[in-house]
C-alpha cells in the first residue's frame, strides 16, 4: 500500500482547517497543515482535528509548502506520494482518490485536480481567476505544448518526482513553478476533473485586488522566465 501524506498549507482557517482534514480519506498516513503565520485558532482546530501542525512564521504559500516538505523530508519513513489541497473547503477532500488513481493504477508522475467549469459552484472561482487560468494555460500549451487546463492548488504527485523539481518559490507562483518544471523535467502528468464550492471566507489571493495582481505577475514571471531557457 502506498504511504501517502497530505501537505495544507492555512492561514487563517480556522473556520474550515477541521472539516478539511475530517473529510480526508483514511488512505493517508499523515495530515500536515503547516500554519503560515496564522492570527485565528487554525493551529488549534488542526490539531484538534488530528492533524500534524507546523509552524511557518514566513507568509507565503509557498514558504508554507516548503515548510511542510523539509519536515516530511526529515523523517525515517518517506512518503510514495504527496498531495497538496488547501484549507479553506473549497475542494472535496473526499475526492482524493480520484486525484491518485492516475498514480496508483497508470503510474502517472504528477495529477492535477482541474476545477472544470461543469463541475464548479456558480461564484467559486472570481473572474480574474478563470481569466488567468487561461491565459496561464494557454501560454503554457503555446509555449511548451502542455495540455494544462487549470492551476488548480488540489494536486498529487510521487514524493521523488516532487524532490527532483527542486521547487523553491515562496509565495503566488508555486503551482505554475510545480507545472512548469514538470515539463522541463518531462515528467508523466494528467489532469482530473474534481468539483469545487465557494470556499469558506475571505480569499487571500483572488479576494484583494493586490493579491491578484502579484498573483498575474508571479505567474507570468515564471512562464516567460521558462520560455527563454
Amino acid at each position: 500500500m502506498a504511504n501517502i501524506k497530505v501537505i495544507i498549507p492555512a492561514f487563517n482557517e480556522a473556520d474550515s482547517i477541521a472539516q478539511v482534514i475530517h473529510e480526508i480519506p483514511d488512505i493517508v498516513s499523515e495530515i500536515i497543515v503547516v500554519n503560515n503565520n496564522s492570527s485565528d485558532e487554525t493551529a488549534k482546530k488542526a490539531q484538534d482535528a488530528g492533524a500534524t501542525v507546523l509552524t511557518e512564521n514566513k507568509k507565503g504559500y509557498g514558504h508554507a509548502c516548503l515548510c511542510g516538505m523539509d519536515y516530511v523530508a526529515k523523517q525515517s519513513n518517506l512518503p510514495d506520494i504527496i498531495v497538496f489541497i488547501d484549507g479553506d473547503y473549497s475542494d472535496y477532500p473526499e475526492e482524493m482518490t480520484k486525484v491518485i488513481k492516475p498514480i496508483l493504477d497508470q503510474s502517472i508522475d504528477f495529477v492535477i485536480g482541474a476545477r472544470v467549469k461543469k463541475k464548479r459552484e456558480k461564484g467559486s472561482m472570481t473572474p480574474q481567476q478563470v481569466f488567468g487560468n487561461w491565459l496561464a494555460t494557454f501560454l503554457m500549451k503555446l509555449l511548451f505544448r502542455a495540455t494544462f487546463t487549470d492551476l488548480g492548488p488540489f494536486r498529487a504527485i510521487k514524493y521523488d518526482r516532487l524532490l527532483a523539481l527542486e521547487m523553491e518559490d515562496k509565495t503566488y507562483g508555486w503551482t505554475v513553478e510545480m507545472q512548469l518544471k514538470a515539463l522541463k523535467n518531462k515528467i508523466t502528468y494528467t489532469e482530473v476533473p474534481v468539483r469545487y464550492k465557494k470556499r469558506i471566507g475571505i480569499s487571500k489571493v483572488s479576494g484583494t485586488v493586490k493579491g491578484s495582481i502579484f498573483a498575474g505577475v508571479k505567474i507570468l514571471g515564471w512562464i516567460f522566465k521558462y520560455s527563454l531557457k
